[in-house]
């Protein structure tokens, strides 16, 4: 599922960590030219401070919950968000967003997409492009990213593919993946819920499933 709204969990700062980063829930992740990833946790009646908006964001929901959304003019409204949803917010949004249900939590992965482009490569691997592939869905698209929502299905292997563009990955659930590449090498990875990864371009490989389930929402970015 994936919304287009103007608003994000923390106010995140678009170089290093957050003022006050541990006490607002923001664990940083990634932060590199292309990108600044963060890990974080939202718990009832306290919203983050309003963002920048300095950047277009991306939010990954790996728990759901129901949140009360304030925005910009100060009015409010209330949405219900679950696991593996997808928001875009594009630059200049300035809203916020608290989680409105009583007791736990709702974690989400927030990446703020920096001024920095870079054209996808040129595949000359002579294996397709990482997506589209069979099983995948696009959940957004424009001209700096592009959003794929795919589950790995045990004993079926994706096809040999080239990833032509940096990604940042998050994985849903608790799955291991087995990674080979064109020469025949093979690395098993174990990946938990929540885990995020900063994967660079030019790479070709299969994966396939080789212990629990696996889903994840990767972001190419353009």
């Amino acid at each position: 599922m994936i919304t287009a709204l103007g608003f994000y969990l923390v106010g995140l700062l678009s170089q290093g960590a957050p003022t006050g980063g541990a006490s607002l829930g923001a664990k940083p992740i990634v932060d590199n030219e292309r990108v600044s990833v963060w890990d974080v946790t939202v718990t009832p009646d306290k919203p983050g401070p309003a963002p920048s908006g300095r950047y277009l964001t991306v939010r990954t929901y790996v728990t759901g919950g129901t949140f009360k959304i304030t925005h910009a003019d100060g009015t409010s409204s209330t949405v219900t968000r679950k696991a593996g949803d997808v928001v875009v917010s594009a630059k200049g949004k300035v809203d916020r967003e608290e989680l409105a249900s009583a007791g736990g939590s709702a974690r989400v992965i927030t990446t703020e997409l920096k001024d920095h482009p870079v054209p996808p490569m040129k595949n000359a691997s002579g294996y397709p492009n990482a997506f589209p592939r069979p099983g995948s869905k696009k959940v957004f698209d424009n001209d700096r990213i592009s959003v794929w929502d795919y589950r790995w299905t045990p004993r079926v292997p994706t096809p040999m593919h080239f990833h032509d563009k940096d990604v940042v990955v998050t994985y849903l659930e608790d799955g291991d993946l087995s990674s080979k590449t064109p020469a025949g090498e093979v690395t098993v990875n174990e990946y938990k819920t929540g885990m995020t990864r900063f994967n660079a371009r030019d790479r070709a490989h299969t994966e396939e499933l080789s212990k629990g389930t696996q889903r994840a929402i990767i972001v190419e970015l353009k």
